[in-house]
């Protein structure tokens, strides 16, 4: 093309033509095909202005096949912008009882980041929300009580008051021991350590050496900063490891498992005699307990502990948080009136403040459960106080997240001359799109599996079978819908990623940015004359938003974290 055959360079792993070959272009005088630098067809009489040519002038010249990899160059790209973000996957919390859950956890992770940190927002905001409303009640063990639901957020909580036992493990003083014990059981850590701060520190410094350098010298630097974008698509991930080691979730099954099973021996319940028995005597079943073998649980992702599955565990752990918390509160209310349990009794009053006599608290089973106004079988709201408005300020933040750190990776590959959409960008779009897809689909799909849970335990409900029957099946499809499409985009970006680093995208097509319509498609090749002023403000920008983005979300949950009683 116009001497393109003598003489040439390599840009973006295309051959293109150097000055000598512009010079025998322009002794020809023949213009067709070339274009200046916003893509217009440029005269004779300008020739040596030309920076590129047309996506069809491209095509019979250059061909569209792709340059061969050049695997040292792969293998320096991959070890900088992806290895280190593999790596720092490690550290996300698991926990679950089979392996193949905690790959899956893994794989939601990177295939929905906006599932992660809805998840963990959520988790804060229902553990700030239960610390809220526990502040206040003047009843023993409400301390111990908040720090016992709140642990227990990443297993299927569930609570039951048949034979009076929730009733019972509040109100008798031979419960009192229970409480205490079964909060320092579950009083571990999985927080920051050496393997945690290394993994960080190496992603950290990896990024923002290799930006600061290619942001030196934006001419030079224009092919290796396309590993800026594979970097930045990648930030999420530091804020959200680094919330959870903050948050530090109670999420070891088998730990936390044992945790409740000791815990099935100190628990006492009083029968309809007024006689208090052990619990285990009285029936099989726990007033508080993690363990769903006997009923079906409103989503199966409930049962497994990661944290990343809050997302369905959220709503009825809500519900049972506050049916413990109500539970307290009435109990609160007749204690500052000096109302013992036992009818017609006598208030004992002591000298000391803020404490209740144990005689204060004991009763049969009737007078416990009316204490509390805890009936054996209630209809109540399947959704806890606020907790659309939870679920609604959990997604605001993860959603800007995800879309920061995916804008920003666009904002990279898209101001690259040819600037414009291109396959790159395209890739970067696919992935945001997919997470923000599978967020959705898993959100409603634990919302309408806990609806029709709470009306199949009301047989005498007069909502339609068939109904509730579809309502199920919808939950179902989109969870499994949701899973599947978080495994594709979980690959797709691992996938998009060495596509880059091999130059897969180095072809006329990718780089003539064919996307906006092929007739007006051209490919910049030479960078002389070419004012890359708005490149280089893009990079900065992208830069900010990505950073500015990630470091607001440690932030707020730090703050939040802050006001967690763990």
């Amino acid at each position: 093309m116009y001497g393109i055959d003598s003489g040439t360079e390599q840009f973006l792993g295309e051959e293109i033509p150097n000055k000598s070959t512009v010079n025998d272009a322009n002794n020809r005088t023949d213009p067709s095909g070339l274009v200046s630098v916003n893509g217009g067809n440029v005269l004779s009489s300008d020739i040596m202005n030309a920076v590129g040519f047309t996506y069809h002038t491209c095509l019979s010249q250059c061909s569209s096949g792709t340059q061969s990899p050049i695997w040292a160059n792969v293998s320096q790209q991959f070890g900088t912008w992806l290895l280190p973000y593999l790596a720092l996957i490690s550290q996300l919390p698991f926990g679950a009882r089979h392996r193949v859950d905690n790959l899956m956890s893994a794989i939601l992770t990177v295939g929905s980041p906006v599932l992660a940190g809805y998840s963990m927002i959520l988790t804060i905001l229902n553990a700030n929300w239960i610390s809220r409303q526990f502040e206040d009640l003047f009843f023993p063990n409400t301390n111990d009580a908040v720090r016992i639901l709140i642990s227990l957020q990443q297993s299927p909580l569930r609570i039951t008051n048949e034979d009076s036992l929730l009733s019972s493990l509040v109100i008798l003083p031979q419960n009192d021991d229970w409480w205490p014990t079964i909060a320092d059981f579950l009083d571990y850590t999985h927080t920051w350590s050496i393997a945690s701060v290394t993994s960080i520190a190496w992603v950290v410094i990896a990024y923002l050496l290799t930006v600061a350098s290619s942001l030196s010298d934006i001419p030079s630097e224009l092919n290796s900063n396309i590993g800026q974008a594979t970097g930045s698509v990648w930030l999420w991930l530091i804020p959200i490891v680094i919330g959870w080691l903050q948050l530090s979730p109670k999420c070891d099954y088998a730990r936390v498992r044992k945790a409740m099973e000791n815990a099935d021996a100190m628990a006492f319940v009083t029968t309809n005699h007024g006689v208090v028995v052990k619990a285990s005597d009285l029936s099989e079943r726990r007033a508080v307990s993690i363990d769903t073998n006997r009923e079906s649980p409103s989503s199966p992702d409930e049962m497994l502990t990661p944290p990343v599955y809050n997302y369905a565990r959220a709503i009825s752990w809500s519900r049972s948080a506050e049916d413990i918390y109500n539970a307290f509160r009435i109990a609160s209310n007749n204690a500052r009136i000096h109302r013992p349990v036992m009818i017609d009794a006598t208030w004992i009053n002591t000298n000391r403040k803020s404490f209740i006599e144990p005689g204060n608290r004991r009763g049969n089973a009737s007078e416990v459960d009316a204490y509390c106004k805890l009936p054996q079988h209630v209809v109540r709201s399947p959704w806890a106080t606020g907790m659309f408005f939870r679920m609604f300020v959990a997604s605001l933040l993860p959603l800007a997240l995800q879309w920061a750190t995916t804008g920003s990776a666009v904002l990279v590959v898209y101001f690259i001359p040819t600037i414009g959409l291109g396959c790159r960008s395209l890739g970067f779009l696919i992935y945001g799109t997919l997470a923000t897809i599978v967020w959705a689909m898993l959100v409603m799909s634990s919302t309408l599996s806990h609806y029709a849970s709470s009306r199949s335990d009301r047989p005498s409900d007069s909502f339609s079978s068939t109904t509730l029957s579809l309502t199920k099946v919808v939950s179902n499809l989109l969870r499994w819908g949701g899973k599947l499409v978080a495994i594709i985009n979980a690959i797709w970006i691992i996938v998009a990623g060495m596509l880059e680093f091999a130059s897969t995208y180095d072809n006329c097509y990718c780089n003539s940015n064919v996307l906006g319509g092929a007739q007006n498609a051209y490919n910049i090749v030479l960078r002389n004359g070419v004012d890359l002023g708005q490149t280089k403000a893009a990079w900065f920008g992208a830069l900010a938003l990505a950073g500015s983005t990630s470091l607001g979300f440690i932030f707020y949950i730090s703050l939040l974290t802050d006001l967690v009683p763990i």
